[in-house]
């Protein structure tokens, strides 16, 4: 019996080709991952606001590569995208992923991260907002979501600037080292932008 609606985003739509490089104004590449980028994630990981916001550390170059690997693998499963935010240059500024993709409901969630010395500069605003642009505009996912603790004010204001609506609170639903955390729902939905 076939299905009463057609998948959002067509299986094979992302790894059919290569991860694209999105060019993001101001002289910024979303690229895929390089191994030599390892060094940089692992330390990126060792600051301080890093480690409060995330789950997991990088303790090592080889514990980063491991993760380029993954974030590699995802791609070509269609599980998520993940991006190096570069200068045109090369310099590691921070990263930016689409995960948790769905496909066939065409949804997606958005999470990122910014590099101590580029933070201020609207380096991961604007990566959010060209990445995106390419999932519901170029790709035709319908829905992406943004979550954060409520306890993270950058995250919030990016997520206001790229027109994420707050949704709602999801109470206590996120453990840190600190405890665990409300956490903000924003969303996009491609025919409001």
């Amino acid at each position: 019996m076939p299905p009463l609606v057609p998948p959002v985003v067509p299986p094979g739509s992302l790894n059919r080709s290569a991860q694209p490089v999105l060019p993001v104004d101001g002289g910024l590449l979303l690229r895929p991952w390089l191994d030599p980028d390892a060094a940089d994630v692992a330390r990126v990981f060792l600051d301080p606001a890093i480690r409060h916001w995330h789950l997991r550390g990088a303790e090592s170059d080889a514990e980063a590569g491991e993760w380029i690997a993954r974030w590699r693998r995802d791609w070509a499963e269609e599980r998520a995208a993940h991006w190096a935010v570069a200068e045109a240059g090369g310099r590691l500024l921070g990263r930016v992923s689409l995960q948790s993709l769905v496909l066939y409901g065409g949804q997606a969630e958005i999470a990122y991260w910014t590099a101590p010395e580029a933070r201020g500069r609207g380096v991961c605003s604007r990566a959010v907002a060209r990445a995106s642009h390419w999932a519901l505009h170029e790709v035709g996912f319908h829905r992406v979501e943004l979550g954060h603790s409520t306890a993270n004010p950058a995250s919030c204001r990016i997520a206001e600037k790229n027109g994420y609506a707050l949704e709602g609170t999801r109470r206590s639903a996120l453990l840190h080292a600190d405890g665990w955390h409300d956490m903000h729902l924003h969303a996009r939905v491609r025919t409001e932008h």
